[in-house]
């Protein structure tokens, strides 16, 4: 019964390797894979109908320490750069959360002028072949990722990160 477990066990992670390395997911100069998801206050998103404007997405969860530290950062972006059409999303990778009243616990905390979108069951998590949280994407105005940054950035990391998706990137911050 152990042996018959533990060949299961490595069959399975052989194919999630070898998938892995065939569709590499969020990567720059790829097609950004398809968001369908509801948002947390109602109604849905899709990443499709935002063809045309420069996109940030954000894959997050309320327990990652990392997430707390991007958020604010975040929110500070989308005030300086939407009036040129920036629009941000934060994906909560809702299977990995313990209950929808952690996340609007967080959202209570850091309130985000954007939309806060609910995966319940992983899918973009899997699209995107996300390996650590926060996960941050940066799509061009051809639904193009430009950009992936892993993990909370230094300052000003994503200001550059953003300049390569506006049509008229801003100056560069000091």
């Amino acid at each position: 019964m152990h042996y018959r477990r533990g060949a299961i066990v490595l069959a399975a992670a052989c194919v999630m390797a070898g998938s892995s390395a065939i569709a590499q997911g969020a990567r720059p100069g790829s097609r950004a894979p398809a968001i369908d998801l509801p948002a947390l206050d109602g109604g849905r998103i899709r990443l499709a109908d935002y063809r045309g404007q420069p996109v940030v997405v954000t894959f997050w969860a309320s327990w990652c320490p990392s997430c707390r530290v991007e958020f604010p950062a975040l929110v500070d972006a989308y005030r300086r750069y939407s009036a040129q059409g920036l629009r941000i999303f934060a994906v909560n990778e809702r299977d990995q959360e313990m209950r929808e009243g952690d996340i609007r616990g967080f959202l209570a905390e850091v309130p985000v002028p954007f939309p806060v979108l609910i995966d319940r069951w992983g899918r973009s998590r899997r699209q995107y072949r996300l390996t650590g949280l926060p996960t941050t994407v940066f799509i061009d105005t051809a639904g193009v990722i430009r950009k992936v940054l892993w993990g909370a950035q230094p300052p000003g990391e994503l200001d550059r990160a953003i300049a390569l998706i506006l049509a008229d990137p801003p100056a560069p911050r000091e």
